[in-house]
């Protein structure tokens, strides 16, 4: 099989609903390895909330690249960022380096929502105090045009609101002791000593102004969760899948925290506007979620993949059929038109995982080839499925290991035929 280009078309498998008739013999996936070893070559995080790796064009993908994937990365392991030239042969070009990433999440990138074409966001830390921070590049002027750094608790960004206007930024000191997969190890925590404390939650860094707010402390967090939650005394906090809705006003994320090796001790999903008001315990929804329009997320609950409206506190309804997604509970994302909708799962055995495509509009499925995750399967070195958007919402950015046992990244392309 041809590994510089995989072609993959596959029949559709239609599911029909509100009447709709549709040929599934109309559509295929084409399935393209676009990046190449000895080196290895990722992206990070999953799709959710417009995180697209495509720049507004759509000619240059964002990727991290590493000599290495078989332990995670030391303080001093710096990752080539690198874009993937779509228009020239997908040439990497290296244009940054940083020192805060990880496997899972990379490094946070994000384009800029007002600036899409040339300007990114991406997490560093400073190589002399261990603190993190968030960079602002701009691949026009191949430079950072701005750093955001904080005294007191250093965070970085966690999430950019789909509007532009802020982001969402979290310890990732703190998150590297509790959470290790999701942290940058050994980056400084100063909070270390307290398992909720004040100075430390979720907070809001205004992009334009550098300002920041403490939207919720974990103090806060602990108060308001301890009369139904248990644990909640003797939890070190940490807060995971911080992220703002398409309109800006609404935060989903889950206060967690961790008793002993019981990484989530307590594991609970919340909601809080972004100007601090209005904190919400919700329903447990699965650990993957994803902003659907307006104040509606997208979830699981067996076997269901179940929309779930945040300020009614309610399930209103769902995606597909009780059959359409083996894992609802799989990474998810939803195309930036809201029009196609992607479940991504690891296969019976956790040895590959697999693509379910459902465009709402008609119920019509589409299912990808199996990609392998090697031998990383399990713990902080995993490949998860991560599936990721392009602008147009006709392709999809997924990982997977190759035959010569490095991790690469591929392209799923909706075609007609």
């Amino acid at each position: 099989m041809n590994l510089r280009y995989l072609r993959a078309a596959i029949a559709a498998c239609a599911v029909f609903s509100l009447g709709a008739s549709l040929s599934a013999e109309e559509f295929q996936l084409d399935v393209q390895q676009i990046t190449h070893g000895p080196q290895h070559h990722f992206f990070g995080y999953i799709g959710q909330s417009l995180t697209i790796p495509w720049n507004q064009s759509g000619r240059y993908i964002l990727a991290l690249r590493t000599d290495f994937h078989y332990r995670m990365p030391q303080p001093d392991d710096a990752a080539e960022i690198v874009l993937i030239d779509t228009q020239n042969d997908n040439r990497v070009l290296p244009i940054e380096t940083t020192r805060a990433w990880n496997f899972q999440q990379g490094t946070m990138f994000y384009w800029h929502p007002r600036h899409a074409e040339t300007q990114f966001f991406f997490n560093d830390r400073d190589p002399q105090t261990g603190r993190v921070f968030t960079v602002l590049h701009d691949i026009e002027k191949r430079a950072r045009i701005r750093e955001y750094r904080f005294e007191g608790t250093p965070v970085a960004n966690g999430a950019v609101s789909p509007k532009g206007d802020f982001f969402l930024a979290i310890n990732y000191g703190r998150m590297a002791r509790l959470r290790p997969v999701t942290g940058y190890p050994d980056a400084a925590d100063p909070t270390a000593a307290e398992l909720a404390p004040a100075n430390d939650g979720i907070f809001r860094v205004d992009i334009e102004s550098g300002q920041r707010k403490l939207l919720v402390s974990f103090q806060q967090l602990r108060d308001h969760l301890r009369d139904e939650t248990p644990h909640c005394d003797e939890a070190a906090f940490y807060i995971n899948h911080s992220l703002s809705n398409r309109e800006g006003e609404f935060v989903y994320f889950y206060a967690r925290g961790r008793v002993g090796r019981e990484s989530m001790a307590v594991n609970v999903p919340c909601s809080i506007r972004t100007d601090g008001t209005q904190l919400t315990r919700q329903q447990f929804i699965g650990g993957h979620p994803e902003w659907d329009t307006g104040t509606v997320v997208i979830g699981a609950l067996a076997p269901r993949q179940v929309r779930y409206d945040v300020t009614q506190q309610a399930i209103i309804g769902q995606i597909g059929t009780d059959t359409t997604f083996p894992k609802p509970g799989g990474d998810v994302a939803l195309s930036p038109h809201a029009d196609w909708f992607a479940n991504g799962y690891a296969t019976s055995g956790g040895k590959q995982n697999r693509y379910v495509l459902l465009r709402r509009s008609d119920g019509l499925t589409l299912r990808s080839p199996a990609f392998s995750r090697g031998p990383y399967t399990r713990s902080a070195l995993r490949i998860d499925s991560a599936p990721r958007w392009n602008r147009s919402g006709n392709a999809l950015l997924v990982p997977g290991i190759t035959a010569d046992g490095t991790r690469q990244l591929h392209v799923i392309r909706i075609q007609t035929k």
